[in-house]
């Protein structure tokens, strides 16, 4: 059962992977597992409330590669793919370019436009997919090991995800809050003013910071 709980002014969420969202892909050619999507107010990023239609600003997912198959075009929208689990997948662009990506956790950023092919190398994989709108939202991703406390300092109107990858964690001085297992996310929204969080652990984890882009 997806946990929440307020935070000096921010907001913590945990959300079990048994509840993230299959939903076709926007082409219909697969099946990816929504965790959260949502706008950017002025008070910062706010998940949508169970609604899966209607334009979003910041997206996360499991997208379930298993053919090679065409992917969903995304205009305006930039995005980052890593390899979660399979032998990998190959991705080439109408242009000519082609990465692989191959275990443990490869990854690449490109433009939701690009029209390309994801082709697998030895059968099915799961990739994990951040996309944010490029002229509104900046977005950072980083894949680390958890070992001990992590300090995560939210800026004011910033997000931070936390999708474990291995391992077990909890939340310093939020009891109400659930550990975190192996497949579970957690988003870390601040409010006006910047936030400390600290995350006990151990195993590996994918990190992932949103912020407003000036002007947008």
């Amino acid at each position: 059962m997806t946990a929440d709980s307020g935070h000096a002014g921010g907001h913590v969420q945990v959300i079990p992977a048994n509840e993230y969202r299959r939903e076709r892909w926007r082409n219909q050619l697969g099946w990816t597992r929504e965790i959260a999507r949502g706008q950017l107010t002025d008070s910062g990023f706010q998940p949508d409330a169970g609604d899966a239609g209607g334009e979003w600003d910041w997206r996360l997912s499991i997208a379930e590669i298993e053919r090679d198959a065409e992917f969903s075009a995304f205009p305006g929208i930039d995005r980052e793919l890593v390899l979660l689990s399979g032998h990998g997948v190959r991705l080439r662009f109408d242009d000519g370019e082609v990465h692989e990506l191959r275990p443990p956790h490869e990854r690449l950023r490109f433009a939701g436009e690009r029209v390309l092919t994801g082709e697998l190398l030895d059968g099915p994989t799961h990739d994990f997919n951040l996309m944010w709108r490029r002229d509104r939202v900046e977005a950072d991703l980083w894949h680390r090991p958890l070992v001990g406390p992590m300090v995560i300092f939210t800026e004011p109107r910033g997000l931070w995800a936390v999708h474990l990858l291995a391992g077990r964690a909890t939340f310093d001085g939020a009891p109400e809050l659930p550990p975190l297992a192996m497949g579970d996310t957690v988003l870390i929204r601040a409010g006006d003013t910047r936030l400390r969080h600290v995350l006990h652990g151990g195993g590996e984890a994918l990190m992932i910071r949103l912020a407003p882009r000036a002007g947008g």
